[in-house]
């Protein structure tokens, strides 16, 4: 992570404008895609709203039954499902991006799993205090911990491997004795919520993440040209001034901000950070534009996981979080494969 370069070709303006129409086509798709799941999510199954019905219970308001399943049940879970997920592929993009590091996501440097227990132990110690400064200040202490004992950076996958997974075992730990010690009701809400899950989900969480976007999506755009250069190798971009070290911290702390809120909304749902901004790069390669991509992928992600876990029968009712770790689990390990076989873990 420090004084490495890379050579690439300077693009010509007429392969700069053909990155930007495939950017284009690509964030129009991925944006169809996530509008049809929704729609989806609003009129699949017992509850949903007729189709017929949709466009008008959206644009002029509802009553009765509609009402209630738009307002209470399954609008708010989708905006939050939506939200985390674009939440957790903004902040794996940003982490990957500037460690060049493929594992380099919140799942796997315990990051996620800390701002889990940040939650837990408020819940269990200090209920006043809001669940999105829980988990942002467990994030921070688990990144902390992984920065010490990496050796002051993220740039070495299998250190990055090891140190997540000890942090997340002591994380889980911390967990697991707050689920153990809170009262039984209490416990079980806490015990799905650490999985990864959008069953309680209401008007509040979606407040919650909407104002996480809102201080991370802006911060990210700022962040977008220097996040490009930092690409080039840490020498080309100080010496275009793009100040890496302060680029590479700043990005570290956007990351750390909207996967905690993510967390905080919907607990640690895995590996989303992980696979959204490699579909990302396969769409539109590397740059300023893979965070924007990334971010829409994760959203798709979350949505289209949380509409399974409501419609396809073997999977009702389980938490997100699991459906996509199972998922991912198989993206990490042939990962791990294709890495050691490179010798390159």
């Amino acid at each position: 992570m420090t004084g490495t370069t890379a050579t690439r070709p300077v693009r010509s303006p007429v392969q700069r404008g053909h990155r930007v129409r495939r950017t284009r086509r690509v964030v129009i798709a991925l944006l169809a895609l996530l509008v049809v799941a929704a729609v989806a999510t609003l009129t699949l199954g017992r509850l949903g709203i007729p189709l017929s019905e949709l466009p008008a219970a959206l644009l002029t308001g509802s009553t009765g039954k509609t009402a209630f399943v738009l307002e209470r049940l399954r609008g708010p879970r989708l905006l939050a499902a939506a939200g985390v997920g674009a939440a957790l592929g903004l902040a794996g993009a940003l982490f990957q991006t500037v460690t060049r590091n493929p594992l380099g996501s919140p799942d796997m440097v315990g990051l996620a799993a800390g701002a889990g227990a940040g939650v837990a132990l408020c819940t269990l110690f200090a209920p006043a205090v809001p669940a999105p400064i829980g988990a942002v200040a467990g994030g921070a202490i688990a990144l902390a911990v992984v920065w010490i004992a990496t050796g002051r950076g993220f740039s070495s996958p299998g250190r990055v491997l090891v140190a997540g997974i000890a942090v997340t075992a002591m994380a889980a730990a911390v967990t697991q004795y707050a689920v153990s010690v809170v009262l039984r009701d209490q416990g079980s809400q806490l015990a799905a919520y650490l999985v990864g899950s959008l069953n309680s989900t209401g008007v509040t969480d979606v407040i919650v993440i909407a104002l996480t976007l809102a201080l991370v999506v802006p911060a990210a755009a700022l962040l977008r040209h220097r996040i490009a250069v930092l690409e080039l190798g840490d020498d080309v971009a100080d010496g275009l001034g793009a100040a890496s070290g302060r680029t590479r911290t700043a990005a570290i702390v956007v990351s750390l901000v909207a996967a905690s809120g993510a967390v905080a909304v919907a607990g640690p749902i895995s590996f989303v950070a992980l696979t959204a901004p490699p579909i990302a790069r396969m769409l539109v390669g590397r740059g300023g534009a893979n965070l924007a991509v990334s971010a829409i992928a994760g959203a798709l992600i979350v949505v289209l996981a949380d509409l399974a876990v409501q419609q396809v029968g073997v999977l009702s009712g389980l938490p997100v979080g699991v459906l996509t770790a199972a998922v991912g689990g198989g993206y990490l390990g042939v990962l791990l494969v294709s890495r050691l076989r490179r010798g390159r873990l």
